[in-house]
C-alpha cells in the first residue's frame, strides 16, 4: 500500500524532560503504581499498563497450518513438478479464496511472471516473482476472482530472453455473505488516469467483518476470512498485520496476526485486557484503531490501558518478544484540564482523546498523532515523549501557559479539524526536513470540542497540510469534499491517501449514517476518475479505510521451505 507507508532525536536536557513530567498536570504525589489527584487514580504506572495488556506471541495458527506449510515445502522441493505440470492449490491456507500457489521446477534457470487475466480492460493483476532467475518457483497468485473458473498465465523468462508459457484454469467458490452482500457499484471511473498499474487493488479496511479489494470495475478479487477491526497495515516486508479474533461470535479484538494476501500466518500476537474494575474484568479489545511498524520492525499500537480512561495510549511492542518495551500514557502528557471532567460514555470508560491515527516520522525519529475527541493533531518526540508541536481550533491563549509555545499558528484560510481520522505523513523520509513537512488527514468536520462549529456537520473532506516548525505555522495547502456537501458528510470514520501519481483516494466511510461508503479517487485538478459506493455492509462493516495496494510489493516473497 501505500497503506500507511511504514511509518531516536537529539537528547533533550534535563530540565526539558522535567517540563514534560510537569505538563501532565499530574500531582507529584505518586504510588508505586499510579500518580494520585485528589485520592483518584487517573494514570496508571508503565508496569501496570503492561501487566493489564499481557501482551506475548502466540501460535495459534501457525500450529494450525503445519501439515498444509509440510505439504508445500515438499512440493517446492520435488522434482516431479514442472511447468507444463506444476501443483497448484487455490486457497492453501484456508483464509484467502482469491489467492492461489504454484509450485514447479525449470531445467534452466528462469524469471517467473504470472498474469491473472481480468474481464475488462485494465483489470488483469500482474506480478513477477522475487528471486530473479532460478530452477525452484513458488509463485503466489493473487488476484482471482470470485465463483469464476479463472484464466491464469504463468510465463518462464531465461536470461536470454526466451519464454515459455503455461495457462491455468483456476476455479474458485462464490463470496461469503457479508461480501457478497455489500454490493459495490462504480461511476466516474477513468482507469487512464487511476493509480492502478499492472497490479494495484482498492483494499476497504472494514470496522468489522472480512476485509476485502476490488478492482476498478468494482469486483471483488481478494478477501481474507479472518474477521478484522479496524486495522489492516502493510509491513515493509511486504507481508500485512490484521488485528482479528479466534472467535466470530466475540465481539473482542485480540489477536494480531502477520500473514500474507495468500493467508500464510508468519507470527501472532496475543492481547489481554481484563483487569478493568469498572467492567467487572469482562476482556474488552486492546488496540483500537491504528498499528505503524517502526524502524526496528517493532510496531507502535493505540490502545487502551485497562483503566477508566479508554483509547489514549501507545504501547511499543518487540516483534521479537511480544512484550511492551514502551509505553506513552497521553494523560501524562496533555493539560488535566482535557481530561479531568470528560464525562463517561455509555460503556462507563471516559473516551477524552479518542486517537485514531499515529505515524512514526524517519526524519527526526519522532510520531504524529490524531486524537478525534479534542480534535487535536500533534507531534512528540519519540524518545523524550516530549511535545513538538500541536494545533487544533483551540486558540494558544486558552491552553495553559507551559504549552503555549508549542501551538502551531494557523495561516490565513488554514482549515480547522474536527473529529479528524487517519494522519500520516507524506514523503516520510525523504527530501522534507523534519522542520518543514506535509502530512495528509481526513477531517470529518464534527466539532467535538475544539472544531470549526460553523462548518461543523456540513460536510467532510481530505486535507493536505504543511508545517513549518520552525517559523511555528500550519497551513492547509489542498482539500476536497467540501463541494460534496451534506451528503458526502461523515460524522465518523474515514481516510485520505495521497498515490503515487499524485491523486487522492477518499473514503467517505460513515456516508449517510453508515449506510454507505463511498470512495472517491481525485487528481490534482479535482476531477473525480473513480467513485465506488458499498452498500449493505451489515451492522458495523462499512469502510473504516481504504488502500490503494499493490498486490504484491517488490519486497514480498513467498518460499515454503522456511
Amino acid at each position: 500500500m501505500q497503506f500507511k507507508h511504514p511509518r531516536m532525536a537529539a537528547v533533550a536536557v534535563a530540565s526539558l524532560a522535567i517540563l514534560t513530567v510537569g505538563l501532565a498536570g499530574c500531582s507529584a504525589t505518586k504510588s508505586s503504581s499510579s500518580y494520585t489527584i485528589k485520592n483518584n487514580k487517573v494514570a496508571l504506572s508503565d508496569s501496570q499498563i503492561k501487566k493489564n495488556l499481557d501482551t506475548k506471541i502466540i501460535t495459534t495458527r501457525q500450529d494450525s497450518q503445519k501439515v498444509a506449510t509440510a505439504k508445500y515445502k515438499a512440493a517446492a522441493e520435488s522434482s516431479k513438478y514442472t511447468l507444463n505440470s506444476p501443483y497448484v492449490k487455490v486457497n492453501p491456507y484456508g483464509t484467502s479464496p482469491l489467492s492461489a500457489l504454484v509450485t514447479f521446477k525449470t531445467s534452466n534457470d528462469v524469471k517467473v511472471t504470472y498474469t491473472v487475466v481480468g474481464k475488462t480492460d485494465k483489470t488483469s493483476i500482474s506480478n513477477t516473482v522475487k528471486g530473479g532467475y532460478t530452477t525452484s518457483h513458488q509463485v503466489p497468485v493473487v488476484g482471482l476472482y470470485a465463483d469464476t473458473t479463472n484464466t491464469v498465465k504463468i510465463t518462464a523468462t531465461t536470461k536470454a530472453g526466451k519464454t515459455q508459457t503455461k495457462t491455468l484454469k483456476l476455479k474458485t467458490g462464490a463470496l461469503p455473505t457479508y461480501i457478497k452482500n455489500a454490493t459495490i457499484t462504480t461511476k466516474n471511473v477513468d482507469k487512464s488516469k487511476m493509480d492502478i498499474g499492472k497490479n494495484k487493488l482498492t483494499v476497504i479496511n472494514r470496522t468489522t467483518k472480512q476485509p476485502f479489494a476490488i478492482d476498478a470495475d468494482g469486483a471483488v478479487r481478494w478477501y481474507d476470512t479472518n474477521y478484522s477491526q479496524h486495522t489492516i497495515e502493510q509491513w515493509s516486508d511486504g507481508h500485512i498485520m490484521i488485528l482479528s479474533k479466534k472467535n466470530q461470535n466475540s465481539d473482542v479484538y485480540n489477536d494480531l496476526i502477520e500473514t500474507d494476501y495468500l493467508g500464510r500466518v508468519y507470527k501472532e500476537y496475543g492481547f489481554a485486557n481484563k483487569t478493568s474494575s469498572t467492567d467487572g474484568g469482562v476482556e474488552t479489545t486492546v488496540i483500537h484503531h491504528d498499528v505503524v511498524e517502526l524502524p526496528n520492525h517493532n510496531f507502535l499500537a493505540t490502545v487502551s490501558d485497562g483503566s477508566k480512561y479508554k483509547e489514549d495510549t501507545l504501547i511499543e511492542v518487540s516483534h521479537k518478544t511480544g512484550k511492551i518495551v514502551k509505553v506513552i500514557d497521553l494523560k501524562k502528557i496533555l493539560p488535566k484540564s482535557m481530561w479531568a471532567k470528560f464525562k463517561k460514555g455509555t460503556d462507563g470508560k471516559i473516551d477524552w482523546l479518542h486517537n485514531n491515527a499515529v505515524d512514526y516520522d524517519k526524519n527526526d525519529k519522532s510520531i504524529v498523532l490524531s486524537s478525534r475527541n479534542q480534535d487535536l493533531i500533534m507531534k512528540l518526540d519519540y524518545k523524550t515523549d516530549h511535545i513538538k508541536w500541536l494545533y487544533s481550533g483551540k486558540k494558544k491563549s486558552s491552553w495553559p501557559k507551559a504549552y503555549q509555545k508549542y501551538v502551531l499558528t494557523p495561516t490565513k484560510g488554514t482549515i480547522t479539524t474536527g473529529g479528524q481520522h487517519g494522519l500520516y505523513l507524506l514523503n516520510n523520509g525523504g527530501k522534507n526536513s523534519a522542520n518543514s513537512e506535509d502530512f495528509m488527514l481526513y477531517d470529518n468536520n464534527v466539532n467535538v470540542t475544539n472544531g470549526n462549529k460553523s462548518t461543523s456537520g456540513k460536510y467532510s473532506q481530505a486535507v493536505q497540510y504543511h508545517v513549518n516548525a520552525k517559523k511555528m505555522t500550519i497551513t492547509s495547502t489542498w482539500s476536497y469534499g467540501k463541494t460534496l456537501g451534506k451528503a458526502n458528510f461523515t460524522s465518523v470514520i474515514g481516510y485520505a491517501e495521497k498515490e503515487k501519481n499524485g491523486n487522492v483516494l477518499i473514503d467517505f466511510g460513515y456516508k449517510a449514517g453508515g449506510q454507505q461508503s463511498n470512495i472517491i479517487e481525485v487528481t490534482k485538478s479535482d476531477k473525480q476518475v473513480f467513485n465506488a459506493t458499498m452498500k449493505n455492509a451489515a451492522s458495523k462493516a462499512y469502510a473504516y479505510r481504504a488502500y490503494r495496494v499493490q498486490f504484491y510489493n517488490g519486497a514480498y516473497s513467498f518460499d515454503a521451505t522456511k
